[in-house]
């Protein structure tokens, strides 16, 4: 009988199994995501979707949905309840008076708009996402224009159910 040998993940796989687990704690059956930030091979900060402190979960009291149209007439659904993972992240570290420069974060998807900017701004270097977001190609293009490195385990499109 012969044994296979163990097979260490790497770094990034291993933060995004780690970020995964961070998910279980999301309260928005939409998009369970988790985020996690890395600098140096040491987890500085994770977040995962959820509401804001003290207000209701999507969960407990269903989804705040807003429609959006956009520039080129398509329509999307939106749930408002929620706080991004990423932005979690970012506003823990904030909240504990960690520098994010120069770090690496960990994400289910191509982060959105929103999420793009503040990734940018708080000096992240480097987005590793799970899967590709349907609507990414603006937040792709913002990362390329700021010098945000951004890679993707599989190029697969997650698309929200409703979207």
């Amino acid at each position: 009988m012969s044994e296979e040998k163990y097979v260490r993940p790497s770094w990034d796989e291993y933060f995004m199994d780690l970020a995964h687990s961070v998910s279980k704690r999301a309260t928005c059956d939409r998009g369970r995501a988790g985020c996690v930030i890395v600098r140096d091979k040491q987890i500085l900060v994770t977040g995962y979707v959820g509401s804001p402190r003290g207000l209701p979960h999507c969960d407990d009291v269903g989804h705040l949905m807003k429609k959006v149209i956009h520039e080129d007439g398509s329509e999307s659904q939106h749930c408002m309840r929620t706080v991004h993972a990423e932005q979690n992240a970012i506003t823990q570290a904030a909240r504990r008076g960690i520098a994010l420069e120069g770090a690496t974060a960990y994400v289910r998807m191509t982060p959105c708009r929103t999420c793009a900017m503040l990734i940018i701004n708080c000096g992240i270097e480097r987005v590793v996402c799970e899967k590709r977001y349907h609507k990414g190609a603006e937040s792709e293009e913002m990362f390329k224009i700021a010098g945000v490195e951004l890679q993707y385990f599989s190029e697969e499109v997650l698309k929200y159910k409703d979207q």
